[in-house]
This record gives C-alpha cells, structure tokens and sequence, in this order.
C-alpha cells in the first residue's frame, strides 16, 4: 500500500502525463485529501448549481427547502454531463498541479471503482482511489478492492448522515477492515446543509458529528489512520481534545473552507494551528460536482495571513504525503 502511494504521488508530481499530467513550471504540488467522482445528475436535473458560502436568513418552517431560493453569495455551476465534469475537474486540477484522494459512491447500479475508471483515464497520475460509502457497499467488496489495492483510501464514510453513531456496528466494521489493511480512513465529521435533515438526509444529526466521540472507536483500532473531514466544524474545542490526546488523527479543512463566510473558517483554522496542530491540517476541496470549488478552497488557504509560507506548504502537501506515508520529497516553501 506505501508503495502504491508513493508511486502514485511521484507520477503525478514528477513524471506528468498528456495536457492534464504536466504540472505548471510554477506550481509547487498539492494534494487534496477531500475530492469526488460523482456523477452530473446526482443533485438532479443537470446543471447543478451551489452557493457559497452557505449561511442562509431564516427560512419559514412551512417550507424550509426556500431558504436556497437566493444566493447572497457566488453561485457555482457544474457542468451538465459527467464527461463535462471530469473534464473541468481535471483541468483545474492541472492548473494548480493537484493529486486528489478521489471518492465515488455506489449508484445507478455503478460500482464505485467503475465510476472511478473515466477519472483514472482522463488523469491517470492524478488519481488516490478512494470510496465513498455509508454502508451501502458490501464490506466483501470492500475488502476485495482493499486486497487488490483498488482503493487506497476508505472514504468519505458518510454515516453522519444516515443516523449513525461512529460506535455503531457497520462503522465499527469498516474500521476493522481499515485497519487490517492499513487504509487511511476518511470521515465526515461536521456540516451538511443547512436544513439538512429537514430535506436532505432525514436521520442526519449534527450532535453525531461530535469529534470526542471517536475516542472509543479509535483505541479499540489503534492502528487506524483517521482523518477527521471538515475539521469537526463547528467543535472546535473538542477537535482540539481529540487531536491533543490521539496523535495519529489529523483532519482536512474540506468544505469549511467555502461553505462557511471566509473570517470564520479563518477563525477556525487559526485556532487549530495556534494550538500547535498546524503540521495536522491536510487540505481538502471536497468539490462535490464543482470544480470551481477547488480554485476557492486553495484561495482560501493562500489568503489566510497569519499562516507562513511553511505552515501553507504543510497543509498544501507535506502533511498528507506524510499521513500517506508517501516517500515523495518533502516540499519546501519558495
């Protein structure tokens, strides 16, 4: 598994591969621990459509979901065929040489390594398989996909949104099997929509996606490698009890870092680093359908003022290649 990583992270930095392979000159490399191959209609009718940031006014409960019928933000567009996504995707992932731990759920009656098949093609050193499940796909898949090293990442574990506690017995299952073939896990911990569990995920509960609740689940699998998705947004104070006690668990920003008005992700960030876990943020676009996403989620990093050049590089790269356990070169700031 750690060479398949290292090979993987050295094409994608080093070697390039066609129009979308060739990092820019300029571009020091990123890896994005937070990325999806979904397809275009999974929000309905295409084109999809997002504002950001999402902090919404008050919505009537008569009707909950109207509280999307305006953006006070910017609204992004997906593009309307999965062919159109991948190729945006891509592309600006060229553009800011990024390598992504790449997610894509079981539907349609598509597997998610099928889905992941046209990703892989149109970039091929870009690519860390990954899956993205709460349950759905059979655990024997998953440890046939583990054993052939198919996946090399187990998430985004979404069980946040299907009324679980990360205690229960199907998300203990999966980090079972995590464990035993030494795959870093990827959870989601944190915000939904909002409104969510009003329209969207009927058994979502944001008091599931408290970070101290993982402390039993992670020393019954001391050997799992946990990041936390979204930095346990908003809890801050408890991610920090959990990243103090268990060193082995790091977070990526994910969506905070567009979702949320940018002095508030700001806020957040600066809490985590002033409390000295600077080299366990990974970076992270969660992209979903929209590639404008990881423009803006690099930005947001890049404009935060109170980080160094190294504490951006960290977080940009050197502190998922070392998570990964990737023997790629460390990358200095310029």
């Amino acid at each position: 598994m750690k060479a398949a990583l290292t090979i993987a992270i050295g094409m994608a930095l080093f070697c390039g591969s066609g129009a979308h392979g060739q990092p820019p000159p300029d571009r020091p490399p990123i890896i994005d621990m937070h990325m999806h191959a979904m397809p275009a209609d999974f929000y309905g009718k295409p084109p999809a459509k997002m504002c950001t940031p999402q902090i919404f006014p008050w919505a009537d409960p008569r009707d909950p979901k109207a509280v999307f019928s305006t953006c006070a933000g910017r609204e992004v567009e997906a593009g309307t065929t999965d062919e159109e996504v991948i190729r945006r995707t891509v592309g600006v992932m060229a553009e800011f040489n990024v390598i992504g731990v790449i997610s894509a759920p079981l539907r349609g009656g598509a597997s998610p390594i099928d889905r992941l098949k046209p990703w892989q093609a149109a970039a091929p050193d870009r690519v860390i398989p990954g899956v993205w499940t709460n349950g759905q796909v059979p655990l024997d898949s998953l440890r046939t996909w583990a054993k052939e090293g198919r996946i090399r990442v187990l998430g985004e574990l979404t069980f946040q949104y299907t009324g679980y506690s990360f205690s229960d017995a199907l998300p203990e299952q999966h980090f079972a099997l995590a464990e035993e073939f030494d795959i870093p896990v990827g959870l989601h911990v944190g915000p939904g929509a909002p409104g969510e569990p009003y329209w969207l995920s009927a058994r979502y509960r944001a008091s599931l996606g408290r970070p101290l609740s993982l402390e039993e689940p992670l020393l019954r699998h001391p050997k799992m490698r946990l990041y936390v998705m979204h930095a346990g947004w908003p809890m801050v104070d408890e991610m920090m009890a959990l990243l103090f006690y268990h060193p082995q668990v790091n977070v990526d920003v994910g969506t905070i870092s567009w979702q949320l008005p940018r002095a508030e992700f700001h806020r957040y960030l600066r809490r985590l680093v002033e409390a000295g876990f600077g080299k366990r943020v990974m970076f992270g676009s969660d992209q979903l359908l929209f590639h404008d996403l990881v423009r803006m989620s690099i930005e947001a990093i890049e404009s935060a003022d109170f980080l160094t050049a190294d504490q951006k590089r960290d977080i940009f790269y050197n502190n998922a290649a070392r998570f990964l356990r990737s023997d790629a070169q460390r990358q200095p700031a310029k």
